[in-house]
């Protein structure tokens, strides 16, 4: 009875445990696009009017230029960026006179993570993982730190694609360093996929226009567990790992094919096609149906059926509708209550469709203050939180189209917007914003 006792104690332990670790998880935005993956909140209600004076808890400049999204753990935000120092590096200039990328550098960056209270907006550490060159050209509207960390609640991983993937303490100390090389970008656009953490693996989507790969990361030691190569040119797209049948998928989306490969060998499992190319969007998964979307030179956005995914899903019974129009390029979409939100292309345009079936609650709404955008919409509490230039725009989620609040800011936003508990957190160019009523 008493080795019974034992066993049940440790086991009633772990179980607890295992729970409080899924809490944790459901409570905060420990990656890119949240808890569920899906842009929306798993709780939390911030409030809908806020301005430089209203309902501003704190705000705080962060060093250098980043447009990854912020993520949270406990009351700690977690924020990347790129600090020009005033030292040069040598460089080959070839790409320079590329006239879809007009932004290089001849200076070497400091690679910084910062550490952020979420209760005071004090920095309480920042750590740079590394000061190099960035030897790559980017996007005018972009950055040397566009790609999200993410978090388990225990270590932080902070990804900076050709930089590296780097693993560290909360207390700010690198822990693990991975080197993936460096990328190659279409005309020189920039970087931006970000890391994907699933128990313990990290995946990472090396698409560009060299040999591309899906690399499968040791979180707890850097190691690579697995590669696998992908014929595949730029995407930006961040994966995901979905569970089929208690069994883990991680599914890419990407122009030549959505991909889905078994998680503890790289095997792959499905592809289909019918994206458009340069894929930004991540697919997201609910109730056992895939979403992937897709908007430049075209519209793209399939509903599949993991269920039924095997071999070859193109025009099979897989993929349960499609709906070809007004998709976004840049913004991801938000999957909430059943229904998809989404962006056209680039601008202030928005559609909510029925996940299950496709059908049109309502398309091409103008939403008022917004003309162009690159950050994603957030979803909270029934509403949709979205950022653009000098304002953060809220809606009301539902069958119909309603402007709940149109809050003009003093910043710019190409990272999307945060939500934990009752607080909004924003990163702008020159600052980051927590709200609270």
């Amino acid at each position: 009875m008493k080795i019974k006792s034992v066993f049940s104690l440790i086991a009633l332990f772990i179980f607890s445990n295992t729970l409080s670790a899924q809490d944790n998880y459901m409570n905060y935005w420990p990656q890119w696009r949240g808890p569920l993956g899906t842009g929306a909140a798993a709780k939390g209600n911030p409030p809908i009017e806020f301005s430089e004076t209203q309902n501003l808890k704190w705000k705080t400049e962060i060093p250098g230029k980043g447009n990854a999204t912020p993520i949270v753990w406990g009351d700690k935000i977690i924020v990347q960026s790129a600090v020009q120092t005033d030292q040069k590096g040598n460089k080959d200039d070839s790409e320079s006179g590329n006239p879809m990328s007009p932004v290089s550098t001849e200076f070497i960056h400091d690679f910084k993570v910062f550490c952020i209270d979420r209760n005071s907006g004090k920095i309480d550490w920042e750590t740079t993982v590394t000061s190099e060159l960035p030897l790559e050209n980017t996007h005018e509207l972009s950055s040397w730190a566009s790609n999200s960390p993410c978090t388990d609640g225990e270590h932080i991983y902070a990804y900076f694609g050709s930089r590296g993937l780097f693993s560290l303490d909360f207390e700010g100390n690198v822990l693990w360093k991975r080197d993936f090389g460096q990328m190659q970008k279409r005309a020189s656009f920039g970087e931006g996929a970000s890391p994907f953490l699933y128990k313990d693996r990290i995946f990472i989507l090396w698409d560009h226009e060299g040999d591309s790969w899906l690399f499968c990361i040791d979180k707890n030691t850097g190691e690579e567990l697995w590669k696998v190569a992908r014929d595949e040119g730029t995407s930006w797209s961040t994966p995901i790992v979905a569970e089929v049948n208690g069994k883990p998928q991680v599914i890419t989306a990407a122009s030549k094919a959505i991909r889905s490969y078994d998680m503890e060998t790289g095997d792959l499992i499905w592809s289909g096609t019918g994206l458009t190319g340069n894929v930004i969007p991540n697919p997201m998964v609910e109730n056992g149906i895939l979403y992937a979307m897709s908007g430049f030179r075209g519209s793209a956005l399939q509903a599949i059926n993991l269920s039924k995914a095997k071999g070859d899903i193109t025009g099979t019974e897989a993929v349960t509708w499609e709906y070809n129009q007004d998709t976004p390029y840049t913004p991801g979409a938000v999957l909430m209550g059943g229904k998809l939100y989404f962006l056209r292309a680039n601008n202030g345009f928005l559609s909510c469709l029925n996940a299950k079936d496709g059908s049109v609650v309502y398309s091409k709404q103008k939403v008022e203050g917004i003309s162009t955008l690159f950050s994603s919409p957030t979803g909270a509490a029934d509403r949709l939180y979205i950022a653009a230039e000098n304002v953060c725009v809220v809606l009301k989620a539902g069958e119909t189209y309603e402007l709940l609040k149109s809050n003009i800011l003093n910043d710019n936003f190409h990272a999307s917007p945060v939500i934990v508990d009752d607080q909004l957190i924003l990163r702008g160019f020159n600052a980051l914003y927590c709200f609270e009523e």
